[in-house]
């Protein structure tokens, strides 16, 4: 009987191995489901060449026109000023910045006026004898000398003997000589040339200031400039005279400058040249970054698309027969997303954006924008 059971469960065993056999075998043979096609959606529009205005971007910190640092020739104590004398006091063109005491000094130039004054008076007598046709205008400059302004100029010698008289009582160097400590005399005081601000002040009233001693900085905060530096190729394109557009950072504000100057030496290491462009406004302040788009040229017959289309720097994507292509092309200028390029023939279709994984003889189904084209072709032919 064991041996009956034995053999009956092998049987078994060996029906159900042949049975899954029959099963895998069946399941092998069983058709595979097609994989279906993919074509890939191109956004596509048509090529229209234009006139391309070609910007180039620039950027710098504003510097003052009108600046002036404030030195001192001579000593003295610092007495007085039209205003407190502190950074970001304003003052009008023609006020006292800084007055030194200068009692000393005028003492000693009014010892001269009067010792000039006691010569002229000394040749009185002598010219009236001598040379009586020099008397009355030399009388009249004694009856006008004043001791507290400015020494005028001496009367005019037409007569060689009257000059040589003049001369030789010593009269026209005491006069140069009191000219001179009258110049000095003028430098206790510095004036503001022009309405303005002062941005540095380094001393206050009572300090005793030195010759040589810098006394602070004083700018016109009306009018500024923006130094640029804009590469070789594009520096004989721009004139002077020409509208630049600045830009703020902080509140995107724009404002109009004018080329002011272009330097005519190139910067060796950067191979660039300096623009100065002028600028006026309010709420400007010195060293506030600004940005420029600087108008180089207009390039006619180009287009400008994406950087992102320019496959290895002088080919782009075009749409045939929903199969893509490629043809090369000519770039002109490189932005900071977008180039300006040439060759391209008016009526392709070209990709207004990249397809991953593209190649030429790719099925793809174009998505043509005609209305944007229209709207960018007619921007770029104003």
């Amino acid at each position: 009987m064991r041996k009956l059971a034995l053999y009956i469960i092998g049987i078994v065993i060996i029906g159900l191995a042949i049975v899954g056999a029959y099963l895998i075998i069946e399941n092998k043979t069983a058709p595979k489901p097609e994989i279906p096609k993919v074509v890939k959606l191109a956004f596509t529009e048509i090529a229209r060449n234009g006139t391309v205005p070609i910007s180039i971007p620039a950027n710098g910190s504003l510097i003052a026109k009108n600046r002036l640092e404030l030195f001192s020739e001579v000593q003295g104590v610092f007495v007085s000023s039209a205003h407190d004398f502190k950074s970001g006091q304003h003052y009008s063109q023609g006020q006292t910045l800084i007055r030194l005491d200068a009692s000393e000094y005028y003492a000693s130039v009014q010892s001269s006026k009067s010792e000039l004054y006691n010569l002229i008076t000394s040749i009185m007598p002598d010219l009236r004898l001598d040379f009586p046709e020099a008397f009355q205008v030399w009388q009249q400059y004694l009856n006008n000398f004043d001791m507290e302004s400015s020494v005028k100029p001496l009367p005019e010698v037409s007569d060689e003997k009257v000059k040589f008289f003049i001369s030789g009582r010593g009269i026209v160097t005491s006069f140069y000589q009191v000219k001179n400590l009258e110049q000095r005399l003028s430098k206790y005081t510095i004036s503001a040339p022009f309405s303005g601000i002062l941005t540095e002040a380094l001393v206050t009233k009572g300090t005793l200031v030195r010759p040589g001693q810098k006394l602070g900085e004083y700018i016109d905060d009306s009018v500024y400039e923006v130094e640029l530096a804009i590469g070789k190729s594009f520096g004989d394109l721009l004139k002077v005279g020409e509208t630049v557009a600045l830009n703020t950072l902080e509140d995107n504000k724009t404002f109009d400058g004018i080329v002011t100057r272009i330097n005519g030496k190139i910067d060796q290491s950067t191979q660039t040249v300096k623009v100065f462009v002028e600028v006026k406004g309010e709420n400007l302040k010195e060293g506030q970054y600004m940005e420029a788009q600087l108008n180089a040229k207009n390039e006619p017959d180009a287009m400008k698309i994406s950087r992102k289309l320019l496959v290895n720097d002088s080919e782009i994507f075009i749409v045939r027969d929903s199969i893509l292509d490629k043809i090369p092309v000519n770039p002109i200028y490189f932005s900071a997303n977008e180039v300006v390029v040439k060759g391209v023939p008016d009526g392709t279709e070209i990709l207004t954006s990249p397809i991953p994984g593209s190649y030429p003889g790719m099925l793809v189904k174009a998505n043509r924008s005609d209305s944007k084209t229209e709207q960018d072709s007619s921007q770029l032919a104003n």
